[in-house]
């Protein structure tokens, strides 16, 4: 039987077992950037009652955004790719995926208006999937995006992604919110293996393909609420590019706002690090074999020598059961800071949304019947 378990972004690493990797492929294979601007009067609802309304308020979005939205050409020492990216101040920073500019030895930014320039990387973050890159650009084509309120998103609205798919510059499409809260792989990888998580995730079904990468995901009100990233799908074209399935993933506005001030003023992003490991998918029959009281909860099967949960007494399974892959007896984690949480997920996304190194943190366990509050100060997240 296959368990979820998460090795925290924050924690030591991150994967999600539970989701075959080989029909998982980041969007970057021709990731594109559109560049938008906030409407003058934003189109704060579609009301579904009415379709003329309805495409009257995206055709509004569309014209008012698509400013603000660029693509980007990079070459690479062997080769090259293209992705999408939008602008997010006066100051000429573009932000877009760190896997669109990996590798860059040059950066071309192409505007909507046909303006085009040449662009630097000036900050880079692996974890999130997240760059900056710095044009010189004349105010007139510098058209910032406003960042909404990702922790506002619900399940169901309406979203609405702009980007380069295949190269098709400027192309819009319409979703909604799948889910919220989902974590994919980071880039960055562990010292110990692995890879740490990145959380927060938005899913969405708006289609995203290879080019949208970077490019941003909007709400009704224009405002960016989340940076596509990457799609799930079994579906490959011609040449081998994955092709879009309804699964698309995008990193939420607030680790945006979060992250790119760092990334502008120092070049990185230090995480906040708790250091364990978590499944939280276990079914009945796991339940019953880790004397488990609570069918919520992030299970910590495994807690890093000398880190932050260690030197907190955060306890790991170390008891034997019927299954080879399950120790019994670990801390069973269902709050923190007096959150309730029922996943993994939940306890990365309020890591990566409110803390940073060195802050404290109270985690509310089980252990065994008994309910403990653990202080933990958190640490950086190792490179």
């Amino acid at each position: 039987m296959k368990k979820r378990i998460s090795l925290a972004a924050i924690i030591l690493m991150a994967t999600i077992l539970a989701c075959a990797a080989p029909n998982f492929t980041e969007s970057p294979v021709v990731p594109t950037s559109t560049s938008i601007q906030l409407p003058s009067t934003p189109a704060s609802s579609l009301p579904s009652q009415n379709p003329a309304a309805n495409q009257d308020a995206l055709v509004s979005l569309y014209e008012n955004v698509s400013p603000g939205i660029v693509s980007l050409r990079v070459t690479t020492k062997d080769s090259g790719s293209l992705g999408s990216g939008f602008v997010f101040d006066s100051l000429g920073h573009i932000i877009t995926n760190f896997h669109v500019i990996e590798g860059a030895v040059e950066v071309e930014v192409h505007f909507m208006s046909g303006f085009k320039t040449y662009g630097t990387v000036i900050g880079a973050d692996l974890d999130s999937d997240i760059a900056v890159v710095k044009v010189d650009a004349p105010a007139s084509e510098l058209h910032p995006l406003p960042i909404g309120d990702s922790s506002q998103l619900k399940v169901g609205q309406t979203v609405v992604a702009v980007g380069n798919p295949f190269g098709l510059d400027g192309t819009m499409t319409v979703g909604i919110v799948s889910a919220l809260g989902r974590t994919l792989d980071s880039i960055h990888s562990s010292p110990t293996g692995g890879f740490f998580t990145a959380g927060d995730i938005i899913q969405t079904d708006a289609a995203i393909n290879p080019g949208n990468s970077g490019g941003p995901l909007f709400n009704t009100a224009s405002e960016v609420i989340g940076v596509n990233r990457a799609i799930r799908t079994t579906n490959y074209n011609e040449t081998g590019d994955p092709v879009n399935s309804g699964i698309g993933f995008a990193i939420s506005a607030n680790v945006v706002a979060r992250v790119v001030p760092f990334l502008i003023r120092d070049g990185h992003y230090d995480y906040p690090y708790l250091g364990v490991a978590s499944m939280d998918d276990f079914g009945l029959a796991e339940k019953e074999a880790l004397g488990l009281t609570s069918f919520t909860g992030a299970y910590v099967t495994n807690v890093v020598p000398g880190g932050p949960a260690d030197k907190a007494g955060v306890k790991a399974g170390t008891q034997s059961t019927a299954s080879s892959s399950l120790k019994a007896g670990g801390d069973l984690i269902i709050a923190i800071d007096g959150k309730s949480i029922r996943r993994f997920d939940e306890l990365l996304a309020y890591l990566i949304a409110n803390k940073s190194p060195g802050d404290t943190v109270v985690l509310t366990v089980l252990r065994g019947s008994e309910k403990v509050d653990i202080t933990v100060t958190l640490a950086k997240r190792p490179k």
